[in-house]
């Protein structure tokens, strides 16, 4: 293990002795997940700091390594922005919350609070948020991090560590896609590509609560069995880059699905919005990559389709996720827990598919 020179680190207030972290220098194959000693962090005056219990291993943590996803990453970097753990120092006017309380956070630790994005609920979209895992040094493949509390929930003690890891991006975000934005309601036809994955798997669940028919894609068979268990009423198996509209017609009695929750992206674009029925609306929730699409816009206009966009998730959203787990709504779907040295090993199997779900790190649990 290597220790980080102190002279390279940022952020001046984080002093509070050392933990292990891992620090990505440039981007690259998974040999850049290196494991370091570095400082550990004060909390801001609205900031706490949390022992990290887990965290989620998202794809978007596979992009920003790999160099694919490069918008607003500054390196070095602690990646990881699904966290959950134990508050361990309060800041001085961080006061909603005591040391010893179990919180989870969502995908940033910092946002302005008082423009007129935050204020409407969509600080997801502040133009001063600061990302976890890709700015600021502050990331949950470590022991420690430090987080604004605008961007913390309390987590229910229903909900386990692990499960608290996950709320915010892999089921908040399908939350937001299908409550907030898809407003999917009881009857309509329900396409999830990407099924499978992180994504997928909860807003397949999410979509079901809502009362809506649902049908997953995916291009694993070995994931279908487990999307019937989690309430897919149909699986639709496909190859990577296939047309599966005609499948999708013929499901539903040639009209298509009322709404897309789209979490792959390109190279499902022309397959999708093929898929969709009249007035069908299509949520972009998973685009990670640079690819471009061309299309005819009167090929939406005419059957009064619409395509809107998922970004993040807000801290009620946060809340309103670990509320549902907690209830037994959602069920988060966690195929791992892993430490630290183990994540090149994690992040190769990402990029060959062979994840369902989320796998979850415990770099801190063991800390004091």
């Amino acid at each position: 293990m290597k220790a980080l020179d102190a002279g390279a680190w940022p952020e001046q207030y984080y002093a509070d002795g050392i933990m292990k972290a891992v620090v990505v220098h440039e981007t690259g194959d998974v040999d850049v997940l290196r494991v370091h000693e570095v400082p550990r962090p004060t909390p801001g005056p609205d900031e706490i700091v949390i022992r990290v219990a887990a965290c989620g291993v998202c794809t978007l943590d596979v992009a920003t390594r790999s160099g694919i996803y490069r918008r607003g990453v500054e390196l070095p970097l602690i990646p990881g922005h699904e966290i959950s753990g134990r508050v361990v120092a309060v800041g001085a006017k961080a006061i909603e919350f005591l040391v010893g309380d179990r919180v989870a956070t969502t995908q940033r630790f910092a946002i302005c609070g008082h423009c007129r994005l935050c204020r409407n609920g969509y600080e997801a979209l502040c133009t001063q948020r600061r990302f976890l895992g890709q700015q600021g040094f502050r990331g949950g493949y470590a022991e420690y991090v430090a987080v604004q509390v605008d961007n913390v929930a309390k987590v229910p003690d229903e909900v386990s560590d692990e499960q608290a890891a996950i709320a915010a991006c892999a089921i908040g975000t399908s939350l937001n896609a299908v409550r907030d934005v898809g407003r999917v309601s009881m009857g309509e036809r329900v396409m999830i590509t990407g099924a499978g994955g992180g994504l997928g798997v909860h807003a397949l669940q999410l979509a079901r609560a809502a009362g809506a028919w649902v049908l997953a894609q995916t291009t694993s068979p070995d994931k279908a069995d487990l999307l019937v268990r989690l309430g897919a009423h149909e699986v639709l198996v496909s190859d990577r880059g296939e047309d599966f509209s005609d499948r999708v017609k013929k499901l539903t009695g040639g009209d298509g699905v009322d709404v897309v929750i789209d979490n792959v992206g390109t190279p499902v674009f022309d397959a999708a919005r093929r898929s969709l029925a009249t007035n069908g609306r299509w949520m972009l929730v998973g685009q990670l990559g640079g690819e471009f699409v061309s299309f005819n816009p009167a090929q939406l206009f005419l059957k009064n389709q619409s395509i809107m966009s998922v970004h993040s998730t807000s801290k009620t959203q946060l809340e309103d996720t670990l509320a549902l787990i907690a209830r037994g709504v959602v069920h988060p779907v966690i195929s791992m827990a892993c430490e630290l040295d183990q994540l090149p090993l994690v992040h190769r199997s990402m990029e060959e598919g062979a994840v369902t779900g989320r796998v979850v790190i415990r770099a801190g649990r063991a800390s004091s």
